[in-house]
């Protein structure tokens, strides 16, 4: 049943990008008593976690999303708008994850899969910026947040594009809450290590799960996304009215900044 406890209560938040932490965002959110658009580029997965939301008595809308084309981005902003009247926070989680050989680097990886981890990762987290922005000023403020990754931040011989792309979307969030902060704009990005649902158990063989385990402070299991919601629905509520231009580290300790 949706939470009494409702940081997010009279809220009207976007999730760009369903899936194992997309779905559980929107749930989350959902709970603490926020209205959800919640899209994504397969419409059947974003279709899960409204009737979820539905069933539990809270509001959610699912779309097709494809965050990297910006006719469809202002169409999702117009729904949250059309249909609830404002919006007031939005969840950037979609990714690119195409470039994960471990053992493919800036020399090895095809510049067509470059491309298109840029095109959606960064491009991406580009036009969502653009499209919520102006209704967020209008509405007197909201709450930006992005979903990124610790390889963003971490040296490694693998996954250049995506951690350029990560960290090109770190550069955006500062920029954002920069620019307009004085304009009642926050916007703070999760950076979450391995983070574990039923779709990436499927892929990810045994020993690479024991091997995040082991590389975190925290011993005792890996990431979950109801990790990353957790610290979301802070980041978008009015409990987090003062925390912005961060990258927030949801990773049990595998990286540990200044």
């Amino acid at each position: 049943m949706i939470s009494m406890n409702k940081k997010l209560e009279g809220k009207v938040v976007l999730v760009a990008g369903a899936g194992g932490i997309g779905n559980a965002l929107a749930i989350r959110y959902a709970e603490e008593g926020a209205k959800i658009v919640l899209g994504d580029i397969e419409l059947a997965t974003a279709e899960e976690a409204a009737h979820q939301i539905s069933v539990m008595g809270g509001e959610a809308i699912a779309l097709r999303l494809d965050g990297a084309d910006e006719a469809s981005v202002a169409s999702a902003v117009s729904t949250c708008c059309d249909t609830f009247a404002r919006l007031d926070g939005a969840h950037i989680n979609f990714g690119f994850l195409a470039d994960g050989n471990p053992q493919i680097g800036v020399l090895e990886l095809p510049i067509e899969i470059y491309d298109e981890t840029q095109r959606v990762n960064a491009r991406g987290f580009y036009l969502c910026t653009r499209a919520v922005l102006p209704r967020m000023i209008e509405g007197g403020g909201g709450s930006i947040v992005y979903t990124s990754s610790a390889v963003a931040d971490a040296p490694s011989p693998a996954q250049v594009a995506y951690a350029m792309s990560k960290a090109a979307g770190h550069a955006l969030m500062r920029h954002v809450a920069t620019r307009f902060g004085a304009q009642g704009i926050r916007a703070n990005t999760i950076a979450p290590a391995m983070t574990i649902h039923a779709r990436i158990e499927k892929l990810v063989p045994p020993e690479m799960i024991e091997w995040a385990r082991s590389a975190a402070a925290i011993k005792a299991r890996v990431g979950r996304p109801d990790d990353i919601a957790a610290m979301g629905a802070l980041l978008l509520s009015d409990d987090g009215s003062y925390i912005t231009g961060q990258v927030i580290s949801i990773d049990g300790g595998t990286t540990m900044r200044p």
